[in-house]
């Protein structure tokens, strides 16, 4: 097989999408993609037909509210309440954007000035670099705590020693890509007390709040926390929740001064967004229980052949619980860098996962790779059946 090391994209902070780059690579070279986080089957065709209905009937055609469809703001608003218990105010507390990561930015640039720091846990996702550095902002990593039995959590300590009198926010995610950690609501409420003594704002990416597996594991939203909602901006995509990431609908939700600012710069960077697709995620965001426990069952079942199957090959899987991913530590196969790994699995395998490096600072992520499992399983068993034809042990230590 070609040896394709030399055309692994050597990315810079903030010069692009790693996972983009990596998907690009992944198609030029044939590939199996294990990197990129988007699922290769559709969501219910029920969305896709009110989608279409939309189209075809004209009323999507053109300029929706610059905010988003009443209806819309409405269905998530009544989300969050038939979810979390949180009410919110669709006229004031609510708006709808090109997808979350649009919105993520727009957060960022509205309530973060020039010079301010952002606490961001890490590993991260790289959207949120970029934001922080066209603020003129800071980014401060805290690189999350490794548990053995539990896999990565919040260092709350850490966060807290971070914290100057330059900080404005903390940047947080959960499930967490690219660990899939999940944070229970101990740890957020151990955060929430460190965000009211230090006067700062939360912008929450809880894209992947509807993916977590395991009968001991749900996702606790951090505007949820005692003092948190009026400090909180929470991100949603329905591109994650309900499989269509190509449409690019995203909502936030928080107090009405702060959705106030992220609607007057969000305004500014797409105007508005997705007006067929808009009707599609409201009747989405109103689909029975059954519907939310199987996209986690779906996923759930991915997330075990792949975890097993990599365990099955020598590659010890980091405990996770939630998210499109999970991480593996390649230490124990002799490797000290992730990214030597990937270049291995590439050349010799033709199958592309992220070095998880790429996506922290200095050396929090060298012993591990990021893959996700939001393929169908027949990609996923293709991809192991590669990975099992080749030694993954580094062949430079015999």
């Amino acid at each position: 097989m070609d040896d394709y090391s030399r055309l692994i994209p050597r990315m810079r902070p903030h010069s692009g999408s790693v996972f983009g780059e990596f998907s690009a690579l992944a198609a030029r070279l044939g590939a199996v993609n294990l990197g990129q986080g988007f699922p290769d089957t559709d969501g219910p065709d029920a969305l896709k037909e009110i989608a279409i209905a939309s189209i075809a009937g004209g009323s999507g055609n053109q300029y929706p509210p610059r905010h988003g469809l009443p209806d819309l703001l409405a269905a998530v608003c009544d989300h969050q309440r038939r979810f979390y218990g949180l009410d919110y105010d669709p006229a004031t507390e609510a708006v709808i954007g090109t997808g979350a990561s649009e919105l993520i930015t727009a957060a960022i640039l509205a309530l973060v000035d020039h010079g301010d720091e952002v606490i961001v846990p890490e590993p991260w996702f790289d959207v949120y670099g970029a934001g922080i550095a066209m603020a003129g902002a800071e980014q401060v990593g805290v690189p999350l705590a490794r548990d053995p039995e539990r896999g990565f959590r919040l260092d709350v300590g850490a966060i807290a020693d971070a914290v100057t009198d330059r900080t404005t926010a903390i940047l947080l995610n959960t499930p967490h890509n690219p660990t899939g950690a999940v944070f229970d609501e101990q740890q957020l409420a151990e955060l929430a007390e460190v965000v009211e003594a230090n006067d700062l704002i939360v912008i929450s990416d809880e894209v992947y709040e509807h993916l977590v597996f395991g009968p001991d594991v749900s996702h606790v939203p951090m505007a949820a926390m005692d003092g948190m909602r009026e400090r909180t901006v929470t991100l949603g995509s329905g591109g994650k929740t309900f499989s269509f990431t190509g449409w690019k609908v995203g909502w936030a939700t928080g107090p009405a001064d702060l959705i106030s600012a992220v609607r007057v710069v969000r305004q500014h960077l797409s105007y508005v967004s997705g007006g067929p697709f808009q009707p599609a995620i409201a009747a989405g965001l109103r689909l029975p229980e059954s519907y939310f426990a199987g996209l986690a069952a779906k996923f759930g079942a991915a997330r075990r052949l792949l975890a097993d199957g990599l365990s099955g090959l020598g590659l010890e899987v980091v405990p996770s619980g939630g998210s499109y991913f999970f991480v593996t530590d390649v230490t124990g196969l002799g490797w000290d860098r992730g990214e030597s790994f990937v270049e291995h699995i590439l050349a010799n395998a033709a199958v592309v996962a992220i070095p998880v490096a790429r996506l922290s600072s200095g050396d929090t992520g060298n012993d591990y790779v990021r893959w996700t499992f939001s393929k169908r399983p027949e990609v996923l068993s293709e991809a192991l059946r590669r990975l099992g034809s080749i030694d993954l042990h580094n062949p430079a230590i015999g």
